[in-house]
């Protein structure tokens, strides 16, 4: 299992490995926009890693992000999976 922990709120959740980050964001009951149905096509669901790895950017993920003008530094929660323990954070939060 994998801690991850959003910030500012402090609240943290453990997830299995290549666990969405969306999904993890909805089990700590946070707030995450996304309006596509966590398909990679809108690119609400933008994040930001403080720290820890996620998976590499698929191909969808940069043309989504560059499409819908999603953030330098922002990985989409849908398409970004856990692989370690992970502080993340929204804009929003």
């Amino acid at each position: 299992m994998k801690t991850v922990t959003f910030m500012p709120s402090g609240r943290s959740v453990s997830v299995e490995p290549g666990t969405s980050i969306l999904e993890a964001v909805q089990m700590a009951d946070l707030p995450v926009a996304n309006s596509c149905g966590a398909e990679g096509v809108c690119g609400k669901c933008g994040l930001r890693i403080i720290s820890g790895s996620v998976s590499q950017a698929t191909d969808q993920e940069k043309a989504t992000r560059n499409r819908n003008r999603v953030g330098d530094g922002l990985r989409l929660g849908c398409l970004t999976e856990v692989q370690t323990d992970l502080i993340i954070t929204a804009d929003y939060w």
